[in-house]
């Protein structure tokens, strides 16, 4: 199997599209992973290469799948804000262009690029994102004599902290939320660090805090997602699986089993709330969209 990534760039209502010359097609900027490359960060390396411009990661659109030279071909695709950049011609592309979606879609050669344009055009492009995180390894309960709320990472732990800590600036978080878990913490701090902010205790979002109330968790992290930029959220096992479940129900949305892996993330996407809503009446409240989960990174598939 041949692991590869892209993306949907758009800017200002337009797509952009790049013609490839050894393959004389138009496509979606993409490309195979790097050895011990994340499916995310391929995505964005792979625009920067293919187009010059610097990505935002938003919601996982697709997974496609084609038959390729020398095995299967999976290509994940993400949409992406275009922040910032120029093209100028390449070995890979001699020739970008930025059209409607419409446009676009008439000028790639594949089939699957269509199918892809098709999910990006089914949602507004500027959509609200959080990044849902477990906890890293903490070593196990029993060996820790202490409180467990104050229960630190392990040695695995700092290692997923710090991919965690690579991987999710690929979406550009401004803000960092946790659970009051000393473990839940330092799996984030490192993100809140590198962006110069705090990071902001959620009792709600424990599982002490969340399951006398889940409603009151539910509503809580609706109000994160209404907040200004996007935010990562780090709470525990036995809360996010319930969390995504709740938000997929009132979305009408089928997400099926809810894998939280620690070290793992839930990329959540939202319909942005009206002015003025209220938890009290959720009716014009953020909507989910989508949801896509996101591995630990030391456990990125391999190209």
């Amino acid at each position: 199997m041949i692991r590869a990534a892209g993306a949907v760039l758009w800017h200002d209502g337009s797509v952009a599209v790049v013609h490839r010359p050894r393959y004389d097609d138009w496509s979606l900027p993409k490309g195979k992973l790097d050895p011990g490359e994340t499916v995310p960060a391929a995505a964005v390396r792979e625009v920067l290469e293919e187009t010059g411009y610097r990505a935002v990661l938003g919601r996982h659109l697709k997974t496609v799948r084609y038959a390729a030279f020398g095995g299967e071909k999976v290509v994940d695709y993400f949409s992406a804000r275009a922040e910032g950049g120029s093209f100028e011609p390449n070995d890979e592309v001699d020739e970008l262009r930025w059209l409607p979606v419409d446009a676009a879609a008439e000028l790639v050669t594949r089939d699957t690029d269509r199918e892809v344009l098709g999910v990006f055009t089914a949602a507004p492009a500027d959509l609200a994102t959080v990044l849902l995180v477990r906890h890293a390894k903490a070593g196990k309960r029993d060996n820790w004599r202490g409180d467990d709320d104050l229960r630190p990472l392990s040695a695995a732990g700092w290692r997923q902290a710090e991919g965690l800590r690579a991987l999710l600036p690929l979406w550009g978080p401004a803000r960092v939320h946790s659970a009051p878990r000393v473990r839940c913490v330092e799996t984030v701090q490192g993100v809140a660090d590198d962006i110069g902010a705090g990071v902001l205790l959620e009792p709600g979002l424990s599982e002490e805090g969340y399951w006398p109330d889940p409603r009151a968790g539910l509503d809580r992290l609706l109000e994160i997602v209404d907040g200004v930029g996007v935010p990562v959220v780090c709470s525990q096992g036995g809360v996010i699986p319930d969390l995504v479940s709740a938000l997929a129900d009132r979305a009408g949305l089928p997400v099926g089993e809810v894998p939280c892996k620690k070290g793992s993330a839930w990329l959540l996407a939202f319909h942005r709330p009206e002015p003025g809503w209220s938890t009290s009446d959720p009716a014009g409240g953020p909507r989910l969209v989508s949801a896509h989960y996101l591995p630990s990174p030391l456990a990125s598939p391999k190209p």
